[in-house]
């Protein structure tokens, strides 16, 4: 990420997994004209590689078909982040299915997961603010509908957070936190990514077929349709009026579409 010989010095760095929300936030970003550094965290979890294959499409789709500003880097946590205890990270615990609401849904919290992208993405961008002479933003996915269950995607851990950040770094006024699906949900989200794939000339169904949203994707890397991030997922098109292109797996193994909605 070099702006020399280039009139645009729009920076964001971008924690992306792969699934529905990070994959969301790389389109508004590049629709609002950002050249984004994406960061792909392997942390030990049960549905990384999927989302990392999956990425890997929709970084060659933009980069290589629509000649978009996106630069890609995967970093390995696995080694100590697959030790955490979470239903995500540890093969000995068992996701649970139904509502983040549901208090069963705590076992899903991956210890201090959020704390530990942030600080790396904002080392990452205060260096490219630094080498560059830029302002940078430090984006991720975070929205409300996360908030009950997950303490560290609420506004006040992130207030906190860059509170932190800012004391302990010099130049800390070159990077700024961006969080634009804080205060909405999963369907304000889809909604957004389907504006935003309009305006680029983006295929909305190519880019969001190959995100991967389930926490228990069978052996072929179909999504359940029954865990809590699932059922989410199913809400939020329902929501936005449009079809979700990702097929979900019956209990039986059958196949099947997000039933109810538009095609």
């Amino acid at each position: 990420m070099n702006p020399e010989n280039d009139t645009n010095n729009k920076y964001a760095v971008l924690s992306c997994s792969g699934g529905m929300d990070s994959t969301s936030l790389l389109i508004h970003l590049l629709a609002e004209g950002y050249k984004v550094q994406i960061i792909n965290f392997d942390y030990g979890s049960h549905q990384n590689g999927w989302e990392r294959s999956r990425l890997d499409e929709v970084v060659s789709y933009l980069t290589a078909e629509k000649h978009l500003p996106v630069f890609y880097e995967n970093f390995d946590l696995s080694d100590i982040m697959g030790r955490f205890y979470s239903s995500l990270t540890d093969s000995g615990l068992q996701t649970p299915d139904g509502n983040y609401a549901d208090e069963n849904m705590k076992i899903t919290v991956v210890p201090n997961r959020n704390a530990i992208f942030a600080s790396l993405i904002y080392g990452v961008a205060l260096s490219v603010a630094k080498r560059n002479n830029v302002d940078v933003k430090i984006a991720m996915g975070v929205h409300n509908g996360d908030h009950t269950i997950y303490p560290d995607c609420t506004p006040e851990f992130f207030d906190q957070l860059y509170k932190a950040f800012a004391a302990g770094n010099w130049d800390a006024e070159k990077v700024q936190l961006y969080l634009p699906y804080l205060n909405g949900d999963k369907g304000d989200i889809v909604i957004d990514c389907h504006k935003c794939c309009e305006q680029l000339g983006l295929d909305f169904d190519y880019i969001m077929s190959r995100t991967l949203t389930c926490y228990k994707p069978n052996a072929d890397g179909e999504s359940c349709g029954t865990c809590g991030s699932c059922t989410e997922r199913i809400e939020a098109f329902a929501k936005a009026g449009l079809k979700d292109p990702v097929n979900y797996v019956k209990p039986e193994g059958e196949v099947h579409g997000t039933e109810g909605n538009p095609d």
